[in-house]
């Protein structure tokens, strides 16, 4: 539309000039056919745009959307018609309790209350696209910022909807997958209603109250503690066994010694070990029957 009005009042100027300038009749003519090519020229560059990869253009006439998109690539239009783009690549949106984290600046943290009356507070990310067929709807539903209009609101209402039929410590512990599902259904069908696709919905972090994480902490001591004690009981209870298996191998030992063993084969293990010690000795020893016996060993 801009380049049109250039147009035209290059058209105007050109007749206007050749009409009230005396000292350039000579040249009307010439100075007509510049002004008519330089709008014919603005004229064609109005009816061709651009769509860049990504986006689909929706064209806009005196108030009226049509229904038909611009693809990516030069697309020819009528030159009166304004073009809105639209962003049709995956985006994302975090509600988060860090500042400047999220899209929004400041703790912008969705705060529910679980089924058991606790206030716990949640971090989201929302990961969606524009479908292309339903970018003219959104325009004329809803505009341009659907992101503020659409998607936080709805994720929003989803989480607080859905959070009151958990416990605090189930949604933090064994029913998180649980809810993020439940939560992803709920806000998949809001989302297709209004001409968007949700492609991945992330519980990127769940804070509890004080009381509770201090529960929490107390429970998982005192596990810890009872696993420990486990540990050392049955590291004892080994250690029983080892001995009573020890004490049982000396008792036996000693069995055989006291049952096994004859005066002879000891008398002979004796002089065996003097006879090969390094030690010089002279002993005298008796065989049992009154005689003596001389081991030297030198």
């Amino acid at each position: 539309m801009g380049l049109i009005m250039i147009g035209i009042i290059v058209l105007l100027v050109a007749f206007v000039v050749t009409r009230n300038v005396p000292g350039l009749h000579a040249y009307n003519s010439k100075i007509k056919l510049a002004g008519v090519l330089i709008f014919l020229i603005l004229l064609s560059a109005a009816s061709v745009v651009q769509v860049e990869p990504g986006m689909v253009g929706v064209q806009k006439l005196f108030g009226k959307v049509s229904n038909n998109t611009l693809k990516s690539g030069l697309n020819i239009i009528n030159p009166l018609v304004k073009v809105v783009m639209f962003d049709i690549r995956t985006e994302n949106y975090t509600m988060s309790g860090v500042h400047d984290e999220g899209a929004q600046k400041g703790d912008d943290a969705i705060r529910v209350l679980s089924a058991d009356g606790l206030e716990v507070i949640i971090d989201l990310t929302v990961l969606y696209r524009v479908i292309p067929s339903e970018a003219p709807r959104i325009l004329k539903e809803v505009g341009t910022d659907y992101r503020n209009v659409l998607v936080r609101p709805i994720c929003r209402t989803g989480i607080r909807n859905n959070a009151v039929y958990y416990d605090a410590v189930s949604l933090f512990s064994s029913k998180r997958d649980e809810f993020q599902d439940k939560i992803f259904s709920s806000i998949e069908s809001n989302f297709k209603e209004r001409g968007l696709m949700l492609e991945q919905l992330l519980v990127r972090n769940i804070t509890l109250p004080e009381s509770v994480k201090a529960a929490i902490e107390s429970k998982i001591n005192a596990e810890q503690e009872a696993q420990k004690m486990t540990f050392v009981l049955q590291k004892e209870r080994q250690e029983a066994e080892r001995k009573r298996v020890e004490a049982q191998g000396i008792a036996d030992y000693q069995k055989i010694l006291n049952t096994g063993l004859s005066d002879k084969l000891l008398q002979y293990e004796m002089i065996k070990a003097i006879a090969t010690s390094p030690n010089s000795k002279l002993i005298l020893m008796t065989n049992g029957k009154g005689l003596p016996i001389m081991v030297d060993s030198k």
